[in-house]
């Protein structure tokens, strides 16, 4: 039984990488990555030196047969995504199974996620927080899954692009314009910013800029948050 590491890595600031992912980067036989050219980027920073398997999600079935016969093989494989957690609105869940079914083991190696960094900083009171992702691009959708999200007695938090940002904030701002938020934009990295108030408040403010800029994550607190 041959062992795949499942690691996080930076979402920005490469110093965010952990000791112990670094160590395993370095002692596996194959990185499978969701983009080559990013995580090069990184194992170059580290002066790691690896043979490396694209893995992404246009890939993942095919991939994942190749990882599969490297382990049968008995080499140890890690999986990285381009930034953060595997899984969290990245590849890395039919590669896990497919492991799990050939009989070998799986472990994580913790590290960044969006999620938890915007989290951290979010003040949320919330007992539940609901983990959404991107929603759909198309306005119907996405107003319609917005409504269900803020309807709970929960937060939840939202990734978005630039290019639609001020649409998402704009359905939230529709539905309660009151509502706290939290956004993080361009987290760990050299311009991050952080906006907190209420929906309506935090619309105006990136309403107002010529151009959004960078990735967002969006915590919409629940019902209940004071």
């Amino acid at each position: 039984m041959a062992i795949l590491y499942i690691i996080g890595t930076p979402i920005g600031n490469l110093g965010d990488i952990s000791f112990r992912a670094v160590e395993t980067l370095k002692s596996v036989d194959l990185v499978a990555c969701e983009d080559t050219r990013r995580t090069l980027k990184l194992l170059n920073h580290l002066e790691i030196r690896v043979k490396m398997l694209s893995c992404r999600s246009q890939n993942e079935a095919f991939a994942a047969e190749k990882v599969i016969e490297a382990l049968n093989q008995g080499q140890t494989v890690a999986y990285a995504s381009d930034a953060g957690t595997p899984g969290l609105s990245d590849p890395g869940a039919v590669l896990v199974n497919a492991a799990v079914m050939a009989g070998h083991e799986v472990i994580p190696v913790p590290g960044a996620s969006a999620f938890a960094a915007l989290l951290s900083v979010a003040g949320s009171r919330d007992k539940t927080v609901v983990f959404e992702g991107f929603l759909s691009p198309k306005p119907g959708r996405r107003k319609s899954r917005l409504r269900e999200l803020m309807a709970m007695d929960a937060g939840c938090i939202i990734y978005e692009s630039p290019f639609r940002i001020l649409k998402l904030l704009g359905d939230i701002v529709e539905i309660d314009s009151n509502r706290y938020l939290c956004i993080g934009r361009e987290m760990t990295k050299v311009h991050e910013e952080y906006l907190r108030g209420t929906a309506a408040e935090i619309f105006g403010v990136l309403a107002a800029k010529k151009e959004q800029i960078g990735e967002f994550s969006v915590f919409i607190s629940g019902n209940k948050f004071n």
